[in-house]
């Protein structure tokens, strides 16, 4: 019998593995969001400039495409699970490493971006063992909860994490955050070697390029991928990277906000992310999925290219949450129906090449917003950012093989 409708979204919760699985990440995504917002806060002051912060978001971007391909290969052919807590491992250990330096004063500018590209190299191998390892937690009709908590649980995580920032940073400064996070990494290590994964029946092994061939052949017969994959790329490049560089700018110079205004931003698109994943989960059938999608991403664009013309942070403020919402649903939805409509032993390198091509361009796009953020207002390139990205979800809706996806 399911559970009643008002807990559908906690239905995975019934799976052991899945719990630790989730326990796990849940401590880490905290660490995470709390990471991003010290990062960027400590990149600006480093440098004092707009294009600092840039910059470094696009050395880790490249680390992490740098990775991602290779590690959706090697998702399909090897264990995730351990792949999950090599990854893990890394990442705590570089992130040690950045919080011992800074703690001693010997942080530079140089030295933070050798730091984030490591940290996006593990990064990379993560993501696609992360996307294939769910269905192997989980029954399939515990498949769209499962999608959903983790969605819970990553948007709660921008909550949670960057106030945790917001309040840390003032008291004991971007190295405490640092330690935080490094620690979180050990610890969804420790829960996720307790969990026992189904196992699955794996395709012969081709050699790396030939399985990499494959998965990118299985990506180009099915439109609504490639579609997809193919307008996230631009967005990010556009909408996410202007969003990233200009948006301590815009804090600092327009609303006169500090640190804490700036996290409370995070916060708030925190609150709609969780929102919009639980409204997926609670539904029970999401009809014309394709069109669903697209459709949030419209008004996600519209609602941050008002951001950048408010005059006011208490408007930017209310914009974020409903961005959020919108977020948190399309990605939710998105994420359960390609965990639903690609076969188990291609998963890994599906999700690889969706992470590949979605984030491909996102590291030219930082380093070019970086370039810009000094030609005009923050808020008017935000504004012109998001508007652009409308427009291309509109482009797609008008495409009969998005609006076909049930």
């Amino acid at each position: 019998m399911s559970a009643p409708p008002r807990l559908r979204v906690l239905e995975a919760l019934r799976h052991h593995d899945f719990r630790l699985l989730w326990a796990g990440q849940t401590v880490s995504q905290i660490g995470d969001a709390a990471f991003v917002v010290a990062l960027g806060w400590r990149a600006f002051t480093l440098t004092h400039k707009a294009s600092s912060l840039g910059i470094v978001l696009m050395v880790e971007a490249l680390g992490l495409v740098a990775t991602l391909l290779i590690g959706g290969v090697l998702a399909d052919r090897y264990s995730r699970k351990l792949l999950l807590i090599g990854s893990d491992g890394a990442r705590a250990l570089v992130i040690a490493g950045l919080a011992v330096v800074d703690a001693t004063g010997h942080l530079r500018f140089g030295v933070l971006i050798a730091f984030v590209a490591l940290h996006g190299l593990a990064s990379g191998l993560f993501q696609p063992a992360f996307g294939g390892i769910l269905p192997l937690l989980v029954e399939e009709p515990s498949l769209g909860s499962a999608n959903a908590l983790v969605g819970v649980s990553r948007q709660a995580a921008f909550v949670v994490g960057p106030a945790v920032a917001g309040a840390i940073y003032g008291l004991a400064g971007s190295s405490a955050i640092f330690a935080a996070d490094a620690g979180s990494f050990l610890v969804s290590a420790a829960f996720l070697s307790f969990a026992q994964p189904r196992v699955y029946e794996r395709g012969p092994s081709e050699g790396l390029r030939r399985e990499l061939t494959t998965g990118l052949r299985y990506v180009v017969k099915v439109p609504w991928l490639w579609i997809t994959i193919g307008t996230f790329s631009v967005v990010l490049m556009v909408g996410y990277a202007a969003f990233q560089v200009l948006l301590p700018k815009l804090v600092k110079e327009e609303w006169s906000g500090g640190v804490g205004s700036y996290g409370l931003l995070f916060t708030l698109q925190g609150v709609g992310m969780v929102i919009g994943s639980v409204m997926v989960a609670q539904t029970a059938q999401v009809r014309r999925r394709g069109t669903t999608i697209y459709s949030f991403f419209v008004a996600n664009s519209a609602f941050g290219a008002l951001l950048g013309l408010s005059p006011w942070y208490e408007g930017a403020a209310a914009l974020q949450v409903g961005r959020g919402f919108c977020i948190g649903f399309g990605i939710t939805l998105w994420d359960t129906m390609v965990m639903q409509r690609v076969p188990q032993h291609m998963l890994s390198r599906v999700i690889s090449m969706d992470w590949f091509g979605s984030i491909g361009l996102l590291p030219a796009g930082l380093g070019i917003w970086a370039g810009l953020s000094g030609l005009a207002a923050p808020g008017t390139l935000i504004a012109a950012s998001s508007a652009f990205c409308a427009c291309l979800f509109l482009l797609g809706l008008s495409d009969r093989r998005i609006r076909a996806v049930d």
